[in-house]
C-alpha cells in the first residue's frame, strides 16, 4: 500500500483527494493552509480539503511556515512514499521536497510549460485560449519546471468561465493522478524535461487585476470578466459606485461612442468598448446588492444612454 501525503487546499484539489481516500493508497496527512476568514458574515472557516480529510479521520497539518520544525517533524513521522500537490498555494522549500520516500509529484492546471505559476487558469481563459490542460509533474525546487510525467487536454468554451474550467481540470486531475501514480512511485515514469524556451508565467492574481479596462477590444474585455470569475470578480465604477460585471457578450451594435460610454439602457445594458467594439452586459452586480440581468438592473436604476463607465472610482 502506497502512503500518501497530499497537499492542497481549494476546490480544485478535491477530487484528487476524494479519488484517493476512495482507492487503495492510504493517506496519511493532509497539508492545507490555515483556517481563513471568508464568506457571508466573514467567519474563520477551514479548507475545503481540510473539512474533507477531518470526515475520514486523516491527520490535518496546517503549517503557518513550511519550514516549522514542529510541521517538519509532524510530516516526517508519518512517513510517507510519495507527496501529492494539487493546489497547496505555497511553494514547498527542501526540507519538505526530501521527506518523502519517493518524491512528490503536482497536478498544475495548464499544458506545461505554458502558464507556469499560480494563476494559470485565470491566465489561460484572460488570454483567450481555446485549449488548456492539466499536467501530472514531478516536483522540483524550481518553479513548476519539473520532469512531465502526463498531461491531458481540455477545450475552453467560448464563455466557460476560470470557475467553470477549474471544475473539469480538476476532475480530469483525479483520473491521470490515479492513471499515474503507481508507476511514479515505482520509479517506471520518470517524465519529460520541459522545453525551458517555451515557458510562460502566470502571475498570481490581485483584487486590482479585476478592473475592466474599456479601451480594451470587446473580445479581450468579455475574456477578463469570464477569467476574473470566481475572484477578483471584473468590476468598473459608474458615478462613484462600483459594479461588477458577471457575464457579458460581444454585440454587432453600432460602436459609436468613446471606450465605457453605455450605448443602451432601455431592457439592454450595451457599452462602447475599445477598438471600435461593443460589449452587451448580461448580468451585474451592484455595489452591496445581489447579481441581476442587465434587464431586471435596468428596471430599477435610471441610467441614461452617453453616461460612462470608468477603470477607476473618481477621487
Amino acid at each position: 500500500m502506497v502512503t500518501v501525503a497530499f497537499f492542497g487546499t481549494p476546490p480544485f484539489a478535491l477530487p484528487s483527494l476524494t479519488a484517493l481516500l476512495a482507492s487503495s493508497h492510504d493517506v496519511v496527512a493532509l497539508v492545507t493552509q490555515p483556517d481563513r476568514r471568508r464568506g457571508r458574515g466573514n467567519r474563520l472557516l477551514p479548507s475545503e480539503t481540510k473539512s474533507l480529510a477531518l470526515a475520514h479521520g486523516v491527520t490535518t497539518l496546517t503549517p503557518e511556515r513550511l519550514s516549522d520544525p514542529q510541521f517538519l517533524d509532524a510530516l516526517a513521522a508519518v512517513a510517507p512514499d510519495v507527496g501529492v500537490v494539487a493546489a497547496y498555494g505555497k511553494i514547498l522549500p527542501d526540507e519538505v521536497l526530501t521527506l518523502p520516500r519517493c518524491g512528490l509529484v503536482n497536478l498544475h492546471a495548464s499544458l506545461l510549460p505554458a502558464y507556469r505559476g499560480a494563476s494559470p487558469i485565470q491566465r489561460a481563459v484572460q488570454s483567450g485560449d481555446a485549449v488548456t490542460g492539466i499536467t501530472l509533474m514531478r516536483v522540483v525546487a524550481a518553479l513548476d519546471a519539473g520532469p512531465i510525467l502526463a498531461r491531458v487536454a481540455h477545450s475552453i468554451g467560448p464563455d466557460d468561465t476560470a470557475a467553470d474550467v477549474e471544475t473539469a481540470l480538476g476532475r480530469l486531475g483525479a483520473t491521470l493522478l490515479l492513471e499515474h501514480l503507481d508507476a511514479f512511485v515505482a520509479g517506471d515514469l520518470t517524465g519529460e524535461p520541459q522545453d525551458e524556451a517555451a515557458a510562460t508565467y502566470a502571475p498570481r492574481l490581485v483584487k486590482a487585476d479585476g478592473q475592466v479596462d474599456w479601451h480594451q477590444p470587446a473580445q479581450a474585455i468579455h475574456n477578463h470578466v469570464r477569467a476574473m470569475h470566481p475572484w477578483p470578480h471584473a468590476f468598473t465604477h459608474l458615478d462613484g459606485t462600483r459594479y461588477v460585471l458577471r457575464r457579458t457578450a460581444v454585440t454587432t451594435h453600432p460602436a459609436t461612442g468613446r471606450p465605457g460610454q453605455i450605448l443602451e439602457c432601455s431592457g439592454r445594458l450595451v457599452v462602447s468598448a475599445g477598438a471600435a467594439t461593443v460589449v452587451e452586459v448580461l448580468a451585474i452586480q451592484p455595489e452591496g446588492r445581489a447579481v441581476m440581468s442587465a434587464a431586471a438592473f435596468l428596471a430599477g436604476h435610471a441610467l441614461a444612454a452617453g453616461a460612462t463607465f470608468t477603470t477607476r472610482a473618481p477621487r
